[in-house]
């Protein structure tokens, strides 16, 4: 194993031209919120259908923006997948919204209807949103969840980060793209380095009206505007015409922007996510393929009917029982063979802070999933004979 390299889980891939984009970036006039920006954007929106994609500075803070434009805030209420990343639940209580957790299936870690409906009985008034996750990759039941949303008045928000590429095929209304906003208000995306496409840290929001995007472009940027001055005194000269320096802050906003080195690297890769896209797909199927004959001490996770998932982990569920180790042997048994593994995630129900505020909610389903899942290595640049090693290392563990 010494002459391999160590494969982990996830890491960021940078081409020849990703490089060459963010070295134009260097040699320019700009650094930051210059014309890289809305490049970005513009090529963001065309890839996921979306009529509008604001970027901002982390996938945190793409749901930050979107909670904050559609007026989410104290006393609100927002049902929250308890198997996600931190960042979907606290950007409710940065907002000052609280958050009531919602079970998901055991296999594939996807909030489901009746989780939203049981949720939704525990929940009492006040909830406002809903904010599904696309786990992994997989992609939510976007018509039923929303269809629910609707009837009730909440505003939808679809934590994207993990789904980039994804499509629907609806069965009335044709191909559907994971950010078109079709089934709800927005749609976050991360492009932290373990992502499908990585800037290092930024993200984007995605939505289909003109008054969530101009709200979040102007919370992005500390509140900050030049039109619609209340101090008319200062604003305007003599004339009657604007002080050409003259801005004000109206309410407290962020620094949530992204530089145009980001936005130039995260350009790049945007451009080739067909390519990407189609390569994700086909180290899925080998993993497929060869994990099949351990089933059944390790299941794969099957491709759902009507999408295309572009999946951002590859997750598998062990019986630990049956193979007769736990789990941090086996990653550790992994690791001494040079594969890296990860465990994605613990249930944002269970963390200490949520735990005091809200107590100990029966989520049986992320119970399951949580125990028995594994992510392996999956990433741009993997080729087949690092999967096939990490088949074959797992197989001598598993069943030797």
């Amino acid at each position: 194993m010494a002459d391999l390299p160590f494969l982990p889980y996830g890491k960021p891939v940078l081409e020849r031209d990703d490089i060459e984009a963010v070295t134009e970036v260097l040699e320019s006039d700009f650094l930051t919120m210059g014309p890289q920006v809305g490049a970005f954007e513009q090529a963001f929106a065309d890839a996921t259908s979306a009529p509008y994609a604001v970027s901002c500075s982390s996938g945190t803070a793409a749901l930050h923006l979107a909670t904050m434009a559609l007026g989410i805030g104290p006393g609100d209420k927002v049902i929250v997948p308890t198997m996600t990343f931190l960042a979907t639940a606290n950007a409710v209580r940065m907002a000052g919204g609280e958050v009531v957790f919602a079970d998901v299936d055991p296999t594939t870690g996807l909030m489901e209807l009746e989780h939203l409906e049981k949720a939704a009985a525990g929940a009492g008034s006040g909830v406002k949103a809903v904010y599904p996750v696309h786990m992994a990759g997989r992609l939510v039941d976007m018509p039923a969840l929303s269809e629910m949303a609707l009837e009730r008045g909440w505003s939808v928000v679809e934590d994207s980060c993990h789904a980039l590429g994804g499509r629907y095929r609806y069965a009335d209304s044709g191909e559907g793209w994971v950010g078109d906003c079709r089934y709800s208000d927005a749609a976050t995306f991360s492009f932290h380095p373990t992502k499908t496409i990585a800037s290092g840290e930024g993200g984007v929001t995605t939505c289909k009206d003109a008054a969530v995007r101009d709200r979040m472009l102007l919370l992005r940027n500390h509140g900050m505007t030049r039109s619609g001055f209340a101090n008319t005194e200062q604003a305007f000269d003599g004339n009657g015409d604007p002080n050409p320096w003259y801005y004000e802050m109206q309410e407290i906003g962020y620094n949530y922007r992204l530089s145009e080195i980001q936005c130039a690297l995260a350009r790049s890769q945007v451009l080739k996510l067909e390519r990407i896209a189609e390569r994700r797909r086909e180290m899925r199927a080998r993993y497929d393929e060869g994990l099949a004959p351990l089933h059944p001490k390790l299941r794969t996770i099957m491709e759902q009917g009507n999408t295309d998932t572009v999946l951002h982990l590859y997750l598998v569920h062990i019986d630990f029982p049956a193979i007769g180790m736990d789990r941090a042997t086996l990653m550790n048994r992994l690791r001494e063979r040079g594969i890296g593994t990860q465990v994605l995630y613990t249930p944002v129900a269970w963390q200490p802070y949520y735990r005091d505020r809200y107590g100990d909610p029966d989520l049986p389903g992320a119970a399951a999933f949580y125990g028995s899942s594994l992510a392996l290595p999956y990433y741009n640049g993997l080729g087949d004979d690092d999967i096939d090693r990490v088949i074959e290392e797992i197989g001598k563990i598993i069943a030797p």
